[in-house]
């Protein structure tokens, strides 16, 4: 079987392509962060924008590396099935800041302080486990990265329920309830695709083992 070293050794910038991604990811996330706290702030998600639009390169230069790189069928997809997971954070951080900047007002005097902790933990314990990947870390070390990040999804999926439950129990106008409603679906997208792209890290490491 082919070593994740030897299968990347001819073309290392790989391994520097997704941690760039992964790194444009928590950017993304800690612009984003930032807007749910100034909702108005049309700078901030300037700052989102940029960074995708900067993975959105990231990405192109991946999928255009993986067509002139000779490699296994099944480990090429896996880089694409990691590539793409990587690539749908940082679209998904956009809409919620288009969305916020559509109808701030609408969030007035609403805390999701609590979803965008956990999008910065997902997006750095995913940043942590691409450099792991890339250093050859024992797979014990990727899979308790992995544990943590499967853990950080599992409580915002739970957070997503909670907050749903409150909505819809709430004497709220219909229109933020959809608007509300929308914005928290959209962070669970984010978890799970840091969730994905978790998994995919732990695939592809355990075939080189």
């Amino acid at each position: 079987m082919i070593s994740l070293q030897q299968l990347l050794s001819k073309e290392d910038r790989f391994f520097h392509l997704f941690e760039a991604s992964a790194t444009e990811c928590c950017t993304c996330v800690k612009a984003l962060r930032k807007l749910t706290l100034d909702p108005g702030n049309h700078q901030l998600l300037n700052a989102v924008t940029q960074a995708r639009q900067r993975d959105k390169l990231i990405h192109n230069d991946i999928t255009e590396a993986l067509c002139s790189t000779v490699l296994a069928s099944l480990e090429r997809e896996d880089m694409m099935d990691l590539a793409e997971a990587l690539y749908k954070i940082p679209k998904a951080a956009e809409k919620i800041g288009e969305r916020i900047l559509m109808a701030p007002a609408l969030l007035a005097g609403f805390d999701l302080s609590q979803q965008t902790h956990m999008l910065q933990q997902a997006t750095d314990t995913l940043r942590i486990m691409l450099e792991a990947m890339h250093h050859h870390s024992p797979i014990e070390e990727i899979k308790r990265l992995n544990s943590q990040l499967q853990e950080v999804e599992g409580k915002a999926d739970k957070v997503v329920m909670e907050l749903l439950s409150v909505l819809y129990q709430s004497d709220m106008h219909g229109r933020r309830v959809v608007f509300l409603k929308d914005i928290f679906e959209l962070f669970e997208k984010i978890t799970d695709r840091c969730r994905d792209a978790g998994n995919v890290i732990v695939q592809v490491t355990l075939k080189a083992a």
